[in-house]
């Protein structure tokens, strides 16, 4: 009844109503495996070494047309996948294709216009924090309540409204000059949106053992998996784009 509620009063885009009740009615209709914590993990690598052979290609090959077909491509992924997760053994790795023609362009971007340093920095800080919202997790430290969900959830969301009036704005030709100058209002809205996504990593942990628990269908397996890799890339860019700005000063 809990982790229910929790799903349903997000605005998380991956978790509604009609998204917990597929789920829900799948796992009574269909018999088959249920999700665990190890499976979850498993589908996860995978779905990154798919991330990582896109990007490899699209840091080979660098083009904004690779970048936006991984921007807009993965954004429809990941909807449709969210209105019907038991799609997501199949449009999970194409989500992460996706996603990795996304990251291997930018990073070729930040690559050639900074020390290549930037990218190693962004990577391992990227990992630190996952590594240390693992511990923090499996403390208890910080535990994942139902505000604490909605309340994450909730940032998420207006950080993805944020993302998509900017995308607007940048097709039409409008510039916000101080969202991109660098300047200290840059880099203050850019730590809050990077401390927004590692609160999401707490999330993602806590959907990988609650799944296990109610004993959900197997193929959210893939669905998790997807959202762990969401967070992680939208992490690393970010954790680029604030590197740059420093790199700048």
């Amino acid at each position: 009844m809990g982790l229910k509620k929790a799903f349903t009063e997000s605005s998380n885009p991956m978790f509604g109503d009609e998204q917990f009740k597929n789920v829900l009615d799948a796992n009574l209709v269909e018999q088959q495996g249920t999700m665990t914590v190890q499976g979850a993990i498993n589908k996860t690598f995978f779905l990154m070494a798919i991330m990582l052979a896109g990007a490899l290609f699209a840091f080979t090959f660098p083009s904004s047309i690779l970048m936006w077909t991984g921007v807009i491509g993965g954004a429809i992924v990941y909807y449709i996948t969210s209105r019907n997760p038991s799609r997501a053994p199949v449009l999970a790795p194409v989500y992460a294709g996706l996603e990795g023609l996304l990251v291997g362009a930018v990073t070729s971007f930040y690559w050639t216009a900074f020390a290549p340093g930037l990218i190693f920095k962004a990577v391992t800080i990227t990992f630190a924090l996952l590594f240390t919202m693992l511990m923090v997790y499996k403390s208890g430290m910080i535990k994942v309540t139902e505000k604490f969900r909605a309340a994450v959830s909730m940032a998420v969301g207006a950080v993805m409204i944020f993302y998509l009036i900017n995308i607007v704005c940048y097709f039409i030709g409008i510039n916000i000059p101080f969202l991109h100058d660098g300047g200290a209002l840059s880099i203050g809205i850019t730590l809050v949106i990077i401390g927004i996504a590692t609160m999401n990593l707490l999330l993602d942990f806590d959907n990988f053992e609650k799944g296990e628990e109610q004993n959900m269908p197997e193929y959210m397996e893939w669905y998790f998996g997807m959202g762990l890799l969401f967070t992680l890339v939208w992490l690393y860019l970010e954790i680029l784009r604030l590197l740059s700005y420093l790199s700048s000063d």
